[in-house]
């Protein structure tokens, strides 16, 4: 399978937020070496008064003085560890794993007359990768979380359980930042993908799938879903390599040089 690298967008985030917290564990670092020097001249001026205090034996100054001197030791800063990942993070980290393992499962499953496209991206959105083949094109949103999912229609909901079974919070609604469900985050830019390649005169229908990486996520109920929802990389290329469509290399071909082309005027577009 070939794979087109589009853009990285999780992956960027995630860089940029390891890089942040990579600085502020900078700044403490210099702020403890700062304390721990600060700390060194108490000492070193407190040990200097004592022996000053003893050269002129006024004991009184220095027994005060050797007190201060076992008070300033004493003292001393608390090392400080680097920061933990902040859950921006793990969420980021998440979705990039969840979109290795199914780069990983598609391309054990599939063949070089597929290929792969990663992080097309028009006006309403992202989708992760876009798989384009002789069995059509197939739009594909990755989540990657230890969760028990229920769905009706476009609302989607989760519930995460420990490792023992037992539920850990309430169950949430299952949104990105602009409120949509993982269907919604497929579905808008999908169908926008669709118009776009039906008005440059190749129509193709785009079949979406969510796919729930995680070893540990259960799809509990669904009632009118929009998109499929697979909860492993099998039973995802089995819709695949069921598909009644048929694409030939030229048509396929073309398919991918109108993919790229859109995704690249969006990108410019969002370019500063």
């Amino acid at each position: 399978m070939r794979i087109v690298p589009l853009s990285d967008h999780p992956g960027t985030l995630l860089r940029q937020a390891q890089r942040r917290r990579a600085a502020a564990d900078r700044d403490v670092g210099r702020a403890y070496e700062d304390a721990l020097a600060g700390h060194h001249e108490r000492v070193v001026e407190a040990r200097a008064a004592r022996d000053q205090a003893r050269a002129q034996r006024r004991w009184g100054a220095w027994l005060r003085s050797v007190f201060a001197v076992w008070q300033a030791q004493r003292q001393v800063p608390a090392r400080l560890r680097g920061s933990q990942p902040t859950d921006e993070e793990e969420k980021l980290a998440a979705g990039v794993e969840g979109e290795r393992l199914v780069g990983e499962g598609l391309g054990r499953a599939f063949g070089d007359e597929w290929t792969l496209l990663r992080g097309y991206r028009n006006r309403h959105g992202e989708i992760d990768h876009l798989l384009l083949g002789p069995r059509g094109l197939f739009a594909i949103e990755v989540k990657h979380r230890n969760a028990t999912v229920d769905c009706a229609g476009d609302r989607w909901w989760y519930s995460k359980y420990d490792k023992y079974g037992n539920p850990v919070g309430y169950r949430r609604e299952m949104t990105d930042r602009r409120g949509r469900s993982p269907s919604e985050q497929l579905n808008e830019p999908a169908t926008e993908l669709e118009g776009f390649l039906r008005s440059r005169g190749s129509p193709v229908a785009i079949a979406r799938i969510v796919v729930l990486t995680h070893p540990r996520a259960q799809l509990r109920s669904c009632a009118r879903p929009t998109v499929h929802i697979f909860t492993s990389i099998r039973q995802m290329t089995g819709l695949v390599s069921s598909s009644h469509v048929a694409l030939t290399t030229a048509e396929c071909a073309q398919l991918e040089r109108l993919i790229v082309r859109d995704h690249r005027f969006h990108q410019r577009r969002r370019s500063p």
